[in-house]
């Protein structure tokens, strides 16, 4: 990975997910780019592999209910976001 990803793209990379944070959420905060990188991660991978979460979910009743608190803190606060500025979430 070192000859593809670089300081620069690292950089550019986290500038994508501090505005992506701020357009969902209305924050950019350190703990909500690490909340929606949860989220994302976590989506994906429910997505694509839909049984490795739910044996994972088996497994980890108590990470799963903490996934479930993140899913509604993200709707929460894009909820909230979109109320206060319903134009902004489509640039």
């Amino acid at each position: 990975m070192d000859k593809i990803w670089n300081d620069t793209i690292n950089e550019s990379f986290e500038q994508l997910l501090l505005t992506y944070s701020e357009r969902l959420t209305g924050k950019d905060d350190e703990q909500t780019i690490h909340m929606l990188k949860i989220w994302a991660t976590y989506s994906h991978i429910h997505k694509t592999m839909p049984q490795l979460t739910r044996h994972w979910n088996e497994q980890h009743p108590e990470a799963k209910a903490a996934i479930r608190a993140i899913f509604e803190q993200v709707k929460s606060l894009h909820e909230t976001a979109h109320k206060t500025n319903p134009t902004d979430e489509d640039d």
